[in-house]
C-alpha cells in the first residue's frame, strides 16, 4: 500500500456539511432559548407578587391595615426583579414589579380598585 491511501481525516466537504447542520440547529434552538428566558423572568415576577399577597395578608391580620412598603427582613424581591410600587387603597392595595432583563411588568391588586392589565383580584398579570 502506498502512503496516501492510509491517511486518516475529514474532507473539506464533510466538515462543511457538519458546519451547515450545526448552523441549522442553532437557528432553531437560539430563539426558543430566548423565549424560555422571558418566561422565566415573568414567572419570577409573578412568584414575587404571590409572595407579596401572603405578606400583605399577614400584615393585615397583625395591624388591621395593608402596608405600602416592607423592610427586606419581611419581604424582598428575587434577584433582578424590581418593585415599582405598592399603593394602598380604601379597601385593598395594588402592586407592580418589573425585571431588569425585560421591558414587561407584572401587576396585582386586592380589593375593588383594579390595576390594568390585572382583571382578577389576587391574580398576577403581566403586560403582553
Amino acid at each position: 500500500m502506498n502512503r496516501l491511501s492510509r491517511r486518516a481525516g475529514f474532507t473539506l466537504i464533510e466538515i462543511l456539511i457538519v458546519v451547515v447542520i450545526l448552523g441549522l440547529l442553532a437557528t432553531i434552538v437560539i430563539p426558543k432559548f430566548g423565549s424560555s428566558r422571558e418566561k422565566a423572568f415573568l414567572t419570577s415576577m409573578k412568584a414575587d407578587l404571590r409572595n407579596l399577597v401572603t405578606q400583605q395578608e399577614a400584615f393585615m391580620a397583625d395591624s388591621g391595615r395593608y402596608a405600602s412598603s416592607f423592610p427586606t427582613t419581611m419581604w424582598r424581591t428575587t434577584t433582578g426583579v424590581n418593585l415599582l410600587s405598592i399603593t394602598t387603597t380604601a379597601d385593598g392595595w395594588s402592586a407592580a414589579v418589573g425585571h431588569s432583563s425585560t421591558t414587561k411588568t407584572c401587576v396585582i391588586f386586592v380589593g375593588s380598585s383594579s390595576l390594568p392589565p390585572a382583571t382578577k383580584e389576587g391574580v398576577p398579570t403581566c403586560t403582553p
